[in-house]
């Protein structure tokens, strides 16, 4: 029976949509990273202007253009990809960004997984930076992805779908700016279905992330997901994320302030970051403690940016990054 049911899923049909915006050379290795290996590769636009409908069209994707004067998010273009794909659905979808390339060999892993685990609506395996030792905030990049291995609660952007499970919970939310992939996951264990991350080389992606700002940014993106997502799913999704940024990079700052105002000796409160750099570093190396350390001022900007426009009856637009 168990054989049976792995020859179900390495017979199964897999679509791939691919989303992207002016990703360029980008975009072409991750096509043709997928060419041969799904039925049908559909590319959703996102208002480009380098060339990439007609890249994606040489390909031999079937591109879909996403409306511009529409409000833009990366979950809506993921969704314009799996409505393209409803009136004749795969098994499963892999979903993919632009900038990543597919490995060799991950949607037959990932096909396995499924069959070794009936419940998984979601498999994903390791995305790795092109790039790591290009920048620091490459390498910071390839660490955050190195996560672990079995079940999960959530995947990124790049993941083996079942589409029919994807389907039926309503695909991805269009109005989140980040973090619309864990909320699917959410949902869909919520319905019954399971997330596994299994060891398999998934994806090679390319941050291009050379610039202190680009990475700040970065990191206010993920303190508004983190905040978002506490909001509407409560404190097990997101949760501690948040208390974290909040008390790291907003509460203690004040405290510091309000101590070194009453007295100056208060000031001494702010040893407490450089000791946290020691404590993090001891786990994770240098770099990683210290960008850890810093990243909670932008995640804490981030989050507070989201109360803010709650605040204010506003949803806030894009935090785009390159």
């Amino acid at each position: 029976m168990a054989e049976d049911i792995a020859d179900q899923e390495t017979q199964a049909t897999v679509d791939a949509v691919v989303i992207g915006r002016n990703e360029g050379a980008r975009l072409v290795a991750c096509l043709a990273s997928l060419q041969g290996r799904v039925r049908r590769l559909v590319y959703v636009d996102s208002g480009s202007n380098d060339g990439s409908v007609e890249l994606a069209t040489a390909a031999g994707a079937e591109v879909v253009a996403l409306d511009m004067a529409l409000p833009f998010t990366a979950a809506r273009a993921r969704n314009a990809g799996l409505e393209h794909l409803a009136s004749d659905p795969p098994d499963f979808v892999q979903m993919v960004d632009g900038d990543c390339e597919v490995q060799p060999g991950w949607i037959d892993a990932a096909l396995t997984a499924f069959a070794a685990h009936p419940a998984a609506v979601v498999v994903c395996g390791r995305r790795r930076e092109r790039f790591p030792h290009a920048s620091v905030y490459n390498a910071l990049a390839d660490r955050e992805w190195d996560t672990t291995i079995g079940l999960a609660r959530a995947c990124g952007g790049d993941a083996l779908m079942r589409f029919n499970a994807v389907q039926a919970v309503g695909g991805y939310d269009a109005g989140l700016i980040a973090g619309e992939e864990p909320d699917l996951c959410l949902r869909l264990r919520a319905s019954g279905g399971e997330v596994w991350r299994i060891d398999a080389e998934m994806t090679l992606h390319d941050a291009a992330l050379m610039r202190f700002g680009q990475w700040w940014r970065r990191s206010v993106r993920a303190g508004h997901a983190f905040a978002e997502g506490t909001a509407r799913h409560g404190f097990d999704h997101w949760g501690a994320e948040t208390r974290r940024a909040l008390v790291w990079g907003a509460g203690l700052p004040l405290m510091v302030l309000i101590a070194g105002l009453w007295h100056p000796a208060g000031g001494l409160l702010a040893l407490v970051y450089p000791a946290q750099v020691v404590r993090l570093a001891q786990r994770g190396g240098w770099a990683w403690g210290l960008f850890s350390m810093i990243g909670k001022f932008a995640e804490a900007r981030g989050a507070l940016g989201y109360y803010a426009s709650q605040l204010r009856g506003q949803r806030r637009g894009l935090i785009e990054y390159k």
